[in-house]
């Protein structure tokens, strides 16, 4: 007997899928399609910002090499891509059960109704290519008739659950953490321990990134704004142990690790206008020609912060005239873009000789809190 193919009409294609229930109301979509019909519902959503700097997407690029390797392997003699393609529809795709085939209690076989209208934009089409978009590349561009592919589809319309779905798809694979790190402030749902841990940083660094009152505007490097001169990973970095050791910690909520962002933004923001202020020379460079913007610079200067903010917060709000005041204690022995760090006891390191290591950071960092404790309780 054939096998049954799917079939199309002027606006639909309906393909023989299989209803899995996961749960009390899950529900997986489980059928086969000639990949070569992929682009006519389906579309890629890359990474990117909206006009109000709202996270929009959740791809990275397509990486050719990759796709060429995939492409040639479907071009050759008897290729097999036993992995399926994660897909989320949204809601204008429905599932009609089949009245003939046997169900059990956890699966229905039927059809999957996808609407087609080659006429519509990309960013209009049903389908959103949750994981498998290099497969679908290749397929695409394969010289064959046709490439028969497995999928697994869900519904939702809900961009921050599709975000969750790719991260957790992708947690195990080579996918940047930037971009990640990125996404995880418009995500929700469950997810893993390790990046529950940066949900609150990601979104306070969202905000440094974004705010256009925030000295760090545009300036903090991420998959939408490449150009910015500071690691997210350096600011990330500061932003956990501030959280969960320094000034920012009176801002959590440790039983939910949730935190008062705008709280914590009147620290933050105070105290890098304050380090622009003092130190208007090295701010803005790319770390090459500027230690200050460097991971070093980044991560010893936030301890300072802690250390600075501290005391002020037990009794009232820090302030950016605080912090310069902080600052300008320990200015005369900084050297960010020329001269020399002389930690003691022979330990002298060229300006741009500072790394983003473990010894470097502490060296700096010992320094600085060491003088600055020093030097405010000798004026003091």
């Amino acid at each position: 007997m054939a096998a049954a193919r799917p079939k199309k009409t002027s606006n639909e294609l309906r393909l023989p899928a299989i209803e899995v229930r996961q749960g009390p109301a899950r529900k997986l979509y489980l059928f086969a399609v000639d990949g070569k019909r992929l682009p006519e519902f389906t579309t890629v959503s890359r990474v990117h910002r909206d006009d109000s700097t709202q996270v929009k997407g959740y791809q990275r690029p397509e990486v050719l090499r990759h796709i060429t390797e995939i492409r040639r392997y479907i071009e050759s003699a008897n290729p097999l891509i036993p992995n399926a393609l994660v897909i989320a529809f949204d809601n204008r795709v429905r599932f009609v059960p089949s009245t003939k085939a046997p169900a059990t209690e956890y699966s229905v076989p039927g059809e999957l109704v996808v609407p087609i209208d080659e006429s519509e934009d990309d960013d209009r089409k049903p389908g959103w290519i949750v994981d498998g978009q290099q497969r679908t590349a290749a397929i695409r561009e394969a010289r064959v008739e046709s490439f028969p592919i497995s999928v697994v589809g869900f519904v939702t319309d809900d961009d921050a659950e599709q975000r969750a779905q790719f991260i957790l798809v992708n947690s195990t694979k080579p996918l940047s953490k930037s971009l990640i790190y990125e996404l995880l402030p418009a995500t929700e749902g469950p997810l893993p321990s390790a990046l529950v841990k940066r949900h609150l940083p990601s979104r306070l660094l969202e905000r440094l990134n974004f705010d256009s009152d925030s000295p760090l505007m545009g300036m903090i490097q991420t998959p939408t704004t490449p150009d910015g001169v500071v690691k997210d990973n350096s600011i990330l970095r500061t932003l956990e142990s501030s959280i969960s050791d320094g000034a920012l910690y009176q801002f959590r909520d440790p039983m939910t690790g949730d935190g008062d962002i705008d709280a914590m933004l009147g620290v933050l923001k105070p105290f890098w206008n304050a380090v622009k202020q003092v130190f208007p020379a090295a701010w803005g460079l790319p770390s090459r020609k500027s230690r200050l913007m460097h991971g070093a610079g980044i991560v010893s200067l936030s301890y300072l912060m802690d250390a600075i903010a501290e005391p002020i917060l037990l009794e009232r709000d820090v302030t950016t005239t605080d912090f310069v005041n902080g600052l300008r204690i320990i200015e005369p022995l900084c050297h960010w873009t020329s001269g020399e760090w002389d930690f003691g006891d022979g330990n002298v390191k060229r300006w741009n000789g500072l790394q983003n290591t473990s010894q470097d950071v502490q060296s700096l960092t010992s320094f600085l809190l060491y003088e600055y404790r020093v030097r405010s309780s000798t004026n003091s």
